[in-house]
């Protein structure tokens, strides 16, 4: 079967032994830097040298540059996810907006990786639709909490905030900053303040 056929969260086959778990996770993170600098053009023998690892290695944990995509996709879209319950605790504002800076960051290393993933997976693909699962069930709550402290408009989707923020990702830009800056003056825009 065919990870395009798997259901995501099958995806990520983490290693039980230590060493093995150790250099997994040591591929993953020099991964993850290497496609947010690199985009596409990141080679898989990059990867190893930044992991500090064999390319043999890297093969024992992904056979295939398409089974190291996804599962790095994935597991960005599973730590944002998981950040949400580490927020709850905060003032409700301040809880949705770093987890709004977690999803910003998030989007950095999310262009590359979706590029390269759409050129095999559609957008329907059970890997999409995982994260997007995931995204909203980790979001919408921060979300309707801050709408619930009257810190955030109440005439607010979830739905709306994430296309309004992948729409601001999709612009061209050479300069990652300002589109980071455009997403914070947006976002800011959410903060719920009385008519006069």
């Amino acid at each position: 079967m065919s990870t395009t056929e798997t259901p995501a969260e099958l995806l990520i086959a983490k290693p039980k032994r230590a060493d093995a778990r150790r250099n997994y996770e040591k591929v993953m993170a020099a991964a993850r830097e290497a496609f947010a600098k690199g985009g596409e053009a990141t080679s898989l023998e990059e990867i190893a040298r930044r992991a500090g690892v064999g390319i043999g290695t890297l093969y024992r944990h992904f056979p295939t540059r398409q089974a190291l995509v996804e599962a790095l996709y994935l597991n960005e879209v599973e730590e944002l996810a998981r950040s949400a319950d580490e927020l709850r605790e905060l003032e409700p504002w301040e809880a949705l907006n770093q987890w709004f800076d977690r999803l910003i960051g998030y989007l950095a290393t999310k262009r590359a990786l979706a590029a390269e993933l759409t050129n095999y997976l559609d957008m329907d693909a059970p890997l999409f639709q995982a994260c997007r699962r995931s995204l909203f069930a980790a979001g919408e709550p921060l979300l309707k909490r801050a709408q619930e402290g009257g810190v955030v408009r109440p005439d607010v989707e979830f739905s709306d905030v994430m296309h309004m923020v992948m729409g601001i990702t999709k612009l061209p830009s050479a300069d990652p900053k300002q589109i980071e800056h455009i997403l914070r003056i947006a976002l800011d825009g959410l903060r719920y303040s009385p008519k006069a």
